[in-house]
């Protein structure tokens, strides 16, 4: 599914303000009384909820990475002051 219907500058918002977005929505969505008018924002939910999704998957992969890196630099520093 892909994220038109969105607003165009939705890629460069933080999870954060993403996720805002979802709340708010959700809180529409609960007031709502007739749910073939909520349709259009439970398709539009969705599409949030994956891009999300995709955001934080590559938001833990750069952080996992980033850790790796430092363990090595740090086992690297260890392995020197050991010899």
């Amino acid at each position: 599914m892909n994220e038109k219907n969105l607003p165009d500058d939705i890629n460069s918002k933080t999870l954060n303000e993403l996720t805002e977005i979802a709340n708010k929505i959700i809180q529409n969505l609960e007031n709502q009384k007739n749910l073939e008018e909520s349709l259009d924002e439970y398709q539009k939910l969705i599409r949030l909820n994956n891009l999300i999704e995709k955001k934080f998957q590559k938001s833990s992969k750069e952080i996992s990475e980033s850790a790796k890196f430092k363990i090595n630099e740090i086992s690297i520093k260890n392995a020197k002051k050991i010899k």
